[in-house]
């Protein structure tokens, strides 16, 4: 079965079908080139997705994946870019096997087509120069035979007429013979043309076409192999990916099975827990008897002029605190308005951070030191007196850090200290002072709570929450805001961005409801919703004399 035989007068059509097979191979390679260009973009849409997802860094989401759900979430999106990167994979390996390849292929194929139709275009336009040569002489051998012809019957006419000389009769006579001479030699011509042309054309039909054609089908029978090849790689590229794509998902897999939902509730438990006990049952107060009633020591009430005060002693743990509404306002530095568990879990991590400052500086002063040093052994490098100041600072940051370390480390001592004794007694109240133990009630301002939970600093008995025993749903009420002691003055702009703080314009005049306790902040307050600290260097404060707990401002 050879195109050099079975097609050998189809020359036109073997032209424009290998033409449609340039065509079908470059459709293949535009095929392949928009696959990558998908996987492409199907692999940056599935980053872009991963990002979207991962949790932003300093945030309160960053909390939340110390839960295993959250972790096995995590885990699935730093495999999904793993899986994103296979099809990346993918894409990169076609265009270089496939579409690279094969655009050069095409090229050489092109080159190679152009070359086989040249040379059978050469050939033809050959067989086509011999036809016409052979149809000239064929033509001249014709016409020289009838001019013969016609000077032999001219010859004969004049050799027969009386009355033409001898002279006459004689030329006619040569001319004749010129003309059969001419005759003899275009029939030798054509004859010897014919005989050439004959050859050619066998020559051009079994030996040149054929060999043009054979060539053009193997041409044409390795192209249909290369794509088929190419076809192969498309598949492997895709299966070669496959194992760790399959590796990605059993990570997933993975991911999913490590989540543990009983270490998320344990998680739940050290978030949230507040540290103090139900409240214990309220006795029965019996109004029948005619004598003069005297209040139990768990009773919610004590009878006071016809009004009861409720009292939430340092020690007590049967508050109503779940209860009350918290009052709004600035975070203490202390942590006094949270739960106990919650108030030392804060007071930690602040312990911890001031910790790694602390180490932070002392490796910088370590550096300088050694840098002074340096110095020292070897003048021309530097200076050593230009580090003291720089030497200095630093010491002055860790001595400052110290303090502030030990600052928030007694406050944590001692609230650990607190939490093994709260839950060591048994004794549960509703909201009186603990009876057999009044003193440690009001020994230490520190160890009195509030009705939300929270520690306050102030020594005096205004912190107490008083309850009408006519009207029990007081107790729901919120907290009455703190009352002014005096007015203040922004000496500077001050842009409060940390939770607890307020922003304040230069100029502002605003409330004081809280004096600086030392620790350089004031409490002020601009409107009924609005209250915070402020750092006492930017106000100027003028206290109202006749405010109860006011001091003179100097």
């Amino acid at each position: 079965m050879s195109w050099g035989t079975e097609l050998w007068d189809q020359f036109d059509n073997l032209e424009k079908h290998t033409q449609w097979g340039i065509d079908i191979l470059e459709k293949y390679i535009k095929f392949v080139k928009e696959r990558t260009e998908i996987e492409l973009s199907y692999a940056k849409q599935l980053r872009n997705l991963a990002k979207k997802y991962q949790p932003k860094k300093n945030s309160k989401e960053e909390e939340e994946y110390r839960y295993t759900a959250c972790k096995a979430f995590l885990s699935t999106l730093n495999e999904m870019n793993d899986y994103a990167g296979q099809h990346e994979v993918i894409s990169e390996n076609m265009t270089s096997n496939i579409t690279v390849e094969l655009a050069r292929y095409v090229q050489e194929l092109k080159q190679e087509r152009k070359s086989y139709f040249h040379d059978g275009r050469k050939a033809q336009q050959h067989i086509e120069i011999c036809w016409k040569q052979l149809e000239s002489s064929k033509r001249r051998f014709e016409r020289d035979c009838k001019e013969a012809d016609r000077a032999q019957q001219y010859f004969e006419k004049m050799d027969a007429d009386i009355n033409v000389t001898k002279a006459d009769v004689e030329k006619a006579r040569q001319q004749a013979q010129v003309r059969h001479q001419m005759a003899e030699d275009s029939k030798a011509d054509y004859s010897s043309i014919l005989q050439k042309f004959n050859h050619e054309q066998h020559e051009y039909y079994h030996t040149h076409i054929p060999n043009i054609f054979q060539k053009i089908q193997e041409m044409e029978e390795r192209r249909i192999v290369r794509i088929g090849e190419s076809m192969k790689t498309y598949a492997e590229v895709d299966r070669q990916v496959i194992p760790i794509i399959g590796k990605c998902l059993d990570e997933i897999v993975k991911a999913a099975e490590s989540i543990d939902q009983k270490n998320d509730s344990q998680l739940v438990i050290e978030a949230y827990k507040s540290g103090f006990e139900p409240p214990g049952d309220i006795e029965f107060e019996d109004y029948t008897q005619p004598m003069k009633r005297t209040v139990s020591d768990n009773s919610l009430s004590n009878s006071r002029e016809g009004k009861s005060e409720l009292k939430f002693g340092g020690k007590s743990k049967g508050k109503l605190w779940p209860f009350i509404k918290k009052n709004k306002g600035a975070t203490p530095e202390d942590f006094s308005n949270l739960p106990p568990e919650q108030r030392r879990k804060k007071l930690q991590q602040k312990v911890d951070e001031l910790n790694k400052e602390i180490q932070k500086e002392m490796d910088q002063r370590d550096a300088i030191t050694k840098m002074k040093d340096v110095y020292l052994k070897n003048p021309q490098m530097g200076d050593p007196a230009s580090l003291d100041h720089k030497l200095a600072e630093v010491s002055q940051n860790i001595e400052k850090l110290r303090l502030e370390a030990q600052k928030f480390e007694a406050w944590l001592a001692e609230v650990e200290g607190r939490l093994p004794a709260r839950s060591e007694q048994g004794r549960r109240q509703s909201g009186m002072f603990d009876a057999q133990n009044p003193a440690t009630v009001n020994s230490c301002a520190q160890d009195r709570e509030s009705p939300d939970g929270s520690y306050t600093e102030e020594q005096s008995q205004e912190g107490e929450v008083k309850v009408l025993a006519t009207d029990f749903d007081d107790e729901f009420d919120e907290e009455e805001p703190l009352p002014a002691i005096g007015t203040c003055k922004a000496l500077y702009t001050f842009e409060g961005q940390n939770e607890g703080t307020v922003s304040v314009v230069e100029g502002e005049t605003l409330y004081v409801i809280e004096e600086d306790k030392g620790d350089g902040w004031t409490r002020i307050r601009r409107n009924e919703d609005e209250e915070g600290y402020v750092p006492t260097s930017y106000v100027e404060v003028y206290l109202d004399k006749n405010a109860k707990g006011a001091k003179t401002y100097i």
